[in-house]
């Protein structure tokens, strides 16, 4: 089955395509400036035309479905759900968390704990076993203090993902691992969908709404 993917929940644009679990080809960019809107579908051509494919050979969608930014989501959702639309195939929606800790599986960690930055001291955030990639927290917004995650201070532990910076700072942790730049992207979310597939877990691609996890607040106008 050859899948398209987008990842677009972070600073990370990540779009990939695959035939089952074999990765054709990724385009992705990190910016500050979310340049999801400019770049997602000039990197949806790019990504085919790497994998030797066309838009009509896709079979199914696949999308990192957030928690991460409002907008990126919003793009990200709207971009899958017309490809889906247009092909008539199926929705399949991945925690972008989980793409974030596919690459620290199976090494000596007891717990991979995801952090993507949100406003001021707060992150989305869940927690995985190190081994099996299981679900074992599940995702929340959390605010961090100095007793965060202290539960873990037996363990080894790797906080991964741009909110690991201010964790670093402020959590009572010395043997934890930090790696603040990791990104949700769109070549780990391949293992996650073919599971997703092989159960028929599709979304309802008319219903579908990103995981937001938190209502957004825009800035409000002033009024004149």
């Amino acid at each position: 089955m050859k899948i398209l993917y987008l990842e677009t929940s972070s600073k990370n644009c990540s779009v990939a395509v695959s035939d089952n679990e074999q990765l054709l080809c990724l385009c992705e960019e990190v910016s500050e400036n979310y340049k999801q809107s400019e770049s997602l579908h000039t990197f949806v051509e790019w990504a085919l035309e790497g994998a030797g494919l066309t838009l009509k050979e896709i079979e199914a969608v696949s999308l990192g479905k957030g928690p991460g930014s409002y907008t990126g989501l919003r793009i990200g959702a709207s971009s899958a759900k017309g490809f889906c639309y247009g092909l008539n195939v199926p929705l399949i929606a991945v925690n972008s968390l989980e793409s974030m800790i596919e690459p620290f599986l199976g090494f000596n960690y007891d717990f991979i704990i995801p952090l993507i930055d949100a406003r001021r001291m707060e992150v989305y955030t869940a927690v995985y076993d190190g081994q099996t990639g299981k679900e074992v927290r599940e995702t929340e917004a959390k605010i961090l203090d100095e007793t965060s995650f202290e539960e873990f201070k037996d363990k080894k532990v790797v906080f991964v993902g741009d909110g690991a910076k201010k964790a670093k700072e402020i959590l009572n942790l010395p043997d934890a691992e930090f790696k603040e730049d990791i990104y949700p992207s769109a070549q780990y979310l391949v293992k996650r969908s073919l599971e997703k597939i092989e159960h028929k877990d599709f979304e309802d691609t008319a219903y579908f709404e990103p995981f937001y996890l938190k209502d957004f607040h825009g800035v409000k106008k002033k009024q004149s």
